[in-house]
């Protein structure tokens, strides 16, 4: 019996006592490759012996120091090295634990960024079905997972969705790419006019969707057109880059591949890659400015922000995916990455799309392909592939309810940036035969 309060209380967990490179060891000796780096987040494998010593090393000058008395140098270096880093004017960054602190944060700060320019009646958010943006009340409330979402409906604040940018299901046949972005920038619009766009605070979409959808880009121009509609309205657009960011997409930030500034970005997991728990909220100039020359103090704190050994961690985490240039790398292999994965499951009947950037790929299955009917949510099929995945030595990120919340399956790949190209190939290979294991081909 174990005394630990697991996810699911039900599931018998291996331990994992090692790690080396892209790879975990159970007690068993048993090795598995991490192709999914847990959820988004070991992007530089495990046992980095680089982050290992920094973390080391922050030990033993000071392992935390609470923000309300002291900053440390590595935080201030940081958020020195992520402000020159971050497009346009995104140049504040404010440390925090995780991906759901994070859009806390940046909820509340939208918030009162409006308060203090005397526009209170901005207070309401839009966000996207089919997105996931935490877990916490806040970030839950506006998130579009209506599976996580269900059972706290009556704690939620209100939010307002509007359509994701989900071009394998959603855009027409005999609609271009940019006629299909302005169609959902119309809708922005729509909702916006709606509410009122006086009584709007922000519109918040993950740049890449994550674990929700399974890996949904957005098309071209997208993002610019939201951008235009927000601007249009004084809307603030906050970009999740939670599990998109930090390199993941082949780029330090994913909304640069778009040409997009946000007002706010949101990110976390591959910031620290694992070997700490830290999240970050980064601002724009003008709305840092405003809290300053308002009442000066943003009304928001947890415990551990700004924690000293969590961005040493981080900061080394970041040097050395700058210093090994591997974000070329997450290019070139997420590039292998989906061409393999054509290559052997692109005719697979069962295989409906194969999609994505850098090293962060979606594969969704559907019953038939030409109708791209979802698989019967009753057979689980989600479960059955992490668990024959599982059997074969791959770590996968699966999920249901792709298309609505319940009907829909697919698997998420983000696999650590070192990867080569032989790593690659193991991993699509045995992904190839969990798929065919489990739909039988």
């Amino acid at each position: 019996m174990t005394h630990v309060f697991h996810r699911n209380p039900k599931q018998t967990l291996e331990y994992a006592v090692r790690g080396e490179g892209i790879r975990l060891f159970d007690q068993h000796g048993r090795a598995y490759i991490d192709a999914s780096g847990g959820a988004a987040v070991s992007c530089l494998g495990h046992g980095h012996p680089d982050v290992i010593r920094a973390i080391k090393q922050q030990l033993d000058e000071v392992a935390y120091a609470h923000s309300s008395f002291f900053t440390t140098e590595a935080c201030e270096t940081l958020a020195d090295f992520l402000a020159e880093r971050a497009p346009g004017d995104l140049n504040h960054i404010y440390f925090v634990s995780g991906g759901s602190e994070a859009v806390e944060a940046a909820l509340k700060l939208a918030r009162q960024y409006f308060v203090e320019k005397g526009q209170p009646t901005r207070r309401h958010f839009i966000a996207r079905r089919q997105s996931y943006h935490g877990n916490t009340l806040g970030a839950l409330a506006i998130g579009g997972n209506v599976w996580r979402r269900e059972p706290f409906l009556p704690l939620l604040v209100p939010a307002h969705h509007v359509s994701p940018c989900y071009a394998y299901r959603d855009q027409r046949a005999d609609e271009s790419a940019e006629q299909y972005a302005q169609r959902l920038a119309d809708e922005l619009d729509a909702k916006i006019r709606e509410l009122g766009p006086e009584n709007v605070a922000a519109f918040v979409a993950e740049t890449v969707v994550g674990a929700t959808a399974g890996v949904l880009t957005p098309v071209g121009g997208y993002l610019k057109r939201v951008r235009e509609v927000c601007d249009h309205h004084g809307v603030l657009l906050i970009l999740d880059e939670v599990m998109s960011g930090m390199g993941r997409t082949g780029h330090l930030f994913a909304c640069a591949e778009d040409d997009v500034v946000p007002d706010i970005l949101t990110i976390a997991k591959g910031l620290g890659a694992g070997y700490q728990p830290i999240g970050a909220m980064v601002a724009s100039s003008r709305i840092y400015d405003t809290i300053v020359a308002g009442s000066g103090y943003f009304q928001h704190g947890h415990t551990y922000m700004g924690h000293a050994t969590a961005c040493a961690a981080a900061l080394a985490v970041q040097r050395v995916i700058e210093r090994d240039h591997l974000l070329e790398n997450v290019r070139a292999r997420g590039e292998q990455l989906r061409a393999s994965l054509r290559r052997e499951l692109g005719e697979h009947p069962n295989v409906g799309d194969i999609r994505g950037r850098g090293l962060f790929v979606g594969v969704e299955f559907v019953a038939d392909r030409d109708t791209k009917a979802p698989l019967d949510p009753a057979l689980r099929t989600h479960v059955q592939l992490k668990k024959v995945a599982m059997e074969n030595g791959l770590m996968i990120y699966p999920s249901g309810g792709t298309v609505d919340g319940s009907q829909g399956d697919h698997v998420l790949l983000a696999p650590p940036f070192i990867c080569s190209e032989a790593d690659i190939e193991e991993i699509v290979a045995k992904l190839v035969t969990t798929v065919n294991r489990v739909l039988h081909v």
